[in-house]
């Protein structure tokens, strides 16, 4: 019996630090860093917007945002900010400061209803361009497979040009994910 506990702690504690790794791959900013950081370099936004209480913002995190090149696409196209619906931090964007409002038990972050025009979805991800203009807002789980579609869509601009049915039946993963410096 002790053997096996052991074999338990052992399992366990070894793969707890590659989860808070693998959790922790996209490069996650503040609205502020975001804002400063465009000052220098133009990149489009990408928002994660969750909620602490929601168990497939968590999933989302653990899969899909755990992915090596998914990660690393995020963190070489855009500003990726994690941003918590139901923060109570005020956060000024385009000389417009947003707050939270209480309602109910909780309440809600006026961007995140902004975003989400009043959607309140989570998880949801919402896509800027340059400029901090909406590109789009997706709601709700995506899987690794689907997600690589939508973040080269909007990363390569082609949402600007061809229909999301003609991109999503010619993605080709290798014209968009790369390793090492090879594209």
């Amino acid at each position: 019996m002790a053997k096996f506990f052991l074999y338990i702690v052992l399992i366990v504690s070894t793969s707890v630090p590659y989860r808070a790794v693998a959790q922790s791959r996209i490069k996650w900013i503040t609205w502020e860093e975001a804002i400063e950081r465009s000052k220098k370099e133009k990149r489009k936004i990408f928002i994660d917007i969750y909620t602490d209480w929601c168990g497939w913002c968590k999933k989302l995190d653990k899969t899909t945002f755990a992915q090596e090149d998914i990660a690393d696409y995020i963190n070489a196209n855009y500003y990726p900010i994690k941003f918590d619906a139901e923060m109570e931090r005020s956060v000024v964007l385009k000389e417009k400061e947003y707050k939270f409002v209480k309602s109910g038990r909780n309440g809600y972050h006026e961007l995140a209803a902004q975003l989400l025009q009043g959607r309140m979805s989570y998880p949801s991800m919402v896509f800027l361009d340059e400029e901090f203009n909406m590109i789009q807002a997706i709601p709700g789980y995506q899987d690794a497979g689907i997600f690589e579609l939508i973040i080269s869509y909007f990363g390569s601009n082609s949402h600007r040009t061809v229909p999301w049915n003609k991109f999503q039946a010619s993605f080709r993963k290798e014209d968009y994910f790369f390793r090492e410096g090879k594209k």
